[in-house]
């Protein structure tokens, strides 16, 4: 497939949308279209194993329209043109319209194709050339200590392909997105632990590169975690990583200001608009046209196209962010975050790249600030509960400070909970570096997109355990 041209066997599907959407709305206020289709190749490694494999191809369409009372939607895996438009026909006809003086905005007028820029197109190799890198790869890796007992190495390839219109707008995307892991396990001979690396983001190959001091850096994080202690419980000063950050921002201000929370009556976070809830330091972000993101799109599933939205601006909570339904029926503005897992699930307000803004303080004058605390660098998971404001993130592991530095001592797991404004409002210095860290998400247990998170270094205090 090309990827920066629309595919020529969805072109036909593409050019009858304009004049489906113009149909429907012979019967209904207001209706869209969505065409989508993913495809892409995983990869894996291991010390027994190696397997190349394709992902099984979804491609479909989805109609949606505003009847006058609710959003009602229909979708179908067969893109024939005769058959969308016998779809579509059928979809209006079943409908109980209502006459109303709600009117869903389309949009300013725009038309566009956009593409993902890579400087090493996947497509330009094959999947032996692929498999060749990962085992190289490995190779290197396993080769670095004898403690190291088995490493993984996996590769992720994804291909996604939209095409939308409603009765303003004309866009279609083909978003390439990447993403490299190596897992290393090591043993004394009593215990295993391990650590990881990850590459990611929407770009080429170029994206997934690693050093020989990335790979020595992860022998070297690996082999200390056999020696690792618990942590001492108690609220202490905490210097966090940008993938800690990343994980606080995405679970502290992030899901719990999905607008279709407030709908539910599930976020506390509804009472607090326009409120101080942070230090004045603190800046969140979301932005799905962030450069090379994991979670970077030309425009979500319903059109809108992507842009920054400032969730949290110097401590202040401005707004959440929406999808299409969620922001009409707050009468909220909208943000270019509706997104759906495929098209057989419903779209929903959704994260795409959220992070800290960086600030101005170097990251070794924050470590040099701290007499006694701890650097927390990377987490294994995070949770929220958007209604008590509640925060659980797990660190991976951390490493004593004392007396402005890092004394090399390692503890392992680490947990970091609290109440989500006194986390934040703790916050005193924010770092002048930055970084994002890919993902996926998921909404309860499922509904799983593409995500990023990050932002730069954070000093503050927190609870451990």
């Amino acid at each position: 497939m090309d990827r920066t041209h629309f595919p020529a066997e969805l072109a036909d599907i593409q050019a009858t949308l304009p004049d489906l959407v113009a149909e429907m709305e012979t019967r209904v206020p207001y209706a869209a279209a969505l065409v989508s289709r993913n495809a892409g190749q995983r990869i894996r490694v291991t010390d027994r194993e190696q397997d190349v494999s394709e992902m099984e191809p979804r491609q479909g369409i989805v109609l949606t329209v505003w009847t006058g009372a609710a959003f009602e939607e229909a979708a179908n895996s067969d893109l024939q043109p005769e058959r969308t438009k016998r779809l579509a026909r059928e979809f209006v006809r079943s409908l109980q319209v209502v006459p109303s003086a709600e009117v869903i905005d389309p949009g300013e007028p725009a038309r566009g194709h956009y593409a993902t820029s890579c400087e090493i197109d996947p497509n330009d190799m094959t999947p032996k050339q692929k498999l060749d890198r990962c085992r190289e790869l490995h190779a290197k890796a396993r080769g670095l200590d004898p403690r190291i007992v088995n490493v993984q190495v996996s590769y992720q390839e994804l291909h996604e392909v939209k095409a939308f219109a409603n009765r303003a707008r004309q866009l279609s995307q083909i978003i390439t997105r990447l993403r490299m892991m190596v897992v290393m396990a090591v043993s004394d001979g009593t215990q295993i632990r391990y650590d990881w690396l990850g590459k990611e983001g929407t770009g080429g190959l170029e994206l997934l590169e690693v050093t020989e001091s990335e790979l020595e850096s992860l022998c070297h994080s690996s082999v200390a975690l056999l020696t690792a202690e618990k942590v001492l419980p108690g609220m202490c000063d905490v210097i966090g990583s940008p993938d800690v950050s990343g994980v606080i921002a995405h679970e502290a201000f992030g899901h719990g200001v999905e607008l279709d929370m407030f709908l539910k009556h599930r976020a506390r976070s509804r009472q607090y608009l326009g409120q101080q809830i942070a230090s004045p330091l603190v800046s969140i972000l979301d932005d799905p046209s962030y450069g090379g993101g994991h979670g970077s799109y030309f425009f979500d599933d319903e059109g809108e196209l992507a842009r920054p939205t400032y969730i949290i601006r110097d401590g202040v909570f401005e707004r959440g962010i929406s999808d299409l339904g969620s922001a009409h029926s707050l009468r909220m503005p909208r943000s270019a975050n509706g997104r759906r897992e495929s098209i057989e699930r419903k779209v929903y307000a959704r994260m795409s790249n959220t992070f800290f803004a960086p600030g101005t303080t170097p990251v070794e004058a924050m470590i040099e600030s701290v007499d006694q605390g701890v650097y927390l660098n990377k987490t294994s998971s995070g949770m929220e509960d958007p209604k008590g404001w509640g925060m659980q993130v797990t660190s991976h592991y951390g490493e004593e400070i004392r007396h402005g530095k890092r004394t090399g001592r390692i503890f392992a797991p680490i947990g970091i909970t609290g109440y989500v404004p006194d986390i934040l409002k703790s916050i005193v210095a924010v770092g002048d570096d930055f970084q994002l860290s890919g993902g996926t998400c998921g909404k309860g247990h499922k509904e799983w997109v593409p995500v990023s998170s990050g932002g730069p270094h954070l000093k503050l205090r927190a609870r451990l355990g």
